[in-house]
């Protein structure tokens, strides 16, 4: 598994034994190199060992679309309680980054992805997050599996972020155990309110949905207020249980 070596604002993914040139000098990363170890370029630059974390892992994928953020994430798993040993079925991998974070809690996640190079993308980023044993990539359309699925699936947690998560949500008491979640990402109200009205006609109970707007603090000499930089909003998150 790669090691992030960071110093200051600089912090690049290395494997052991690689060499890395940067204008601070050549990193030369030692074979036995760990978390917690320094590490100095040719110049005399040290850089920091960390292991990388879920956070860090969101900034050094490989991108091929918008991932959910973060905190759209911590949302997901706050509302539905994901936790070790969850099976989880998710459709819209893209990057990846939500498969990586429930594998990192310790969820067994089958994942769909229509495109076959942000697959081959998000394979390669789930290496790189170390959960190549509990995330499994599927290239294929989710809804073409459903009746194979729905035989004796009982999965814990239903994580859609595609634009026909209403036809999934309506076979959702199909898929999911007694008290499974269902969670829809959109960014877009319109897809949303499709979700949340085709939950509510399938029966699952405790259908709510939210937008996530997140702003940050800026603390200045003139005094404290939310930042005027960027929209805040991500997306709408609906959630639904069996």
């Amino acid at each position: 598994m790669r090691l992030l070596f960071v110093h200051g604002d600089r912090e690049y993914l290395l494997e052991p034994g690689a060499e890395f040139g940067t204008d601070l000098g050549v990193i030369e990363v030692p074979d036995d190199v760990t978390a917690g170890d320094t590490v100095e370029t040719h110049l005399g630059e040290v850089f920091e060992v960390r292991e990388p974390r879920g956070p860090d892992l969101f900034d050094h994928f490989e991108r091929t679309g918008a991932p959910m953020m973060p905190r759209d994430i911590g949302l997901l798993v706050g509302h539905t309680g994901a936790s070790r040993g969850d099976r989880v079925l998710d459709a819209g991998t893209g990057t990846g980054v939500l498969a990586a974070y429930l594998g990192r809690v310790g969820a067994d996640v089958t994942s769909y992805e229509r495109d076959p190079n942000f697959a081959a993308v998000a394979r390669e980023n789930m290496a790189l997050a170390g959960v190549t044993d509990r995330v499994e990539i599927r290239t294929g359309d989710l809804t073409a599996d459903l009746d194979v699925l729905a035989d004796g699936a009982g999965y814990d947690l239903l994580t859609l972020d595609t634009e026909d998560a209403p036809t999934v949500v309506e076979r959702a008491p199909e898929l999911l155990v007694s008290g499974g979640f269902v969670a829809v990402y959109s960014p877009f109200v319109e897809g949303t309110r499709a979700a949340h009205e085709a939950a509510e006609e399938t029966g699952l109970s405790e259908v709510k949905t939210f937008e996530t707007i997140q702003r940050r603090m800026d603390f200045g000499e003139r005094g404290s207020r939310p930042s005027t930089a960027g929209v805040g909003h991500t997306g709408y998150l609906l959630f639904g249980r069996h």
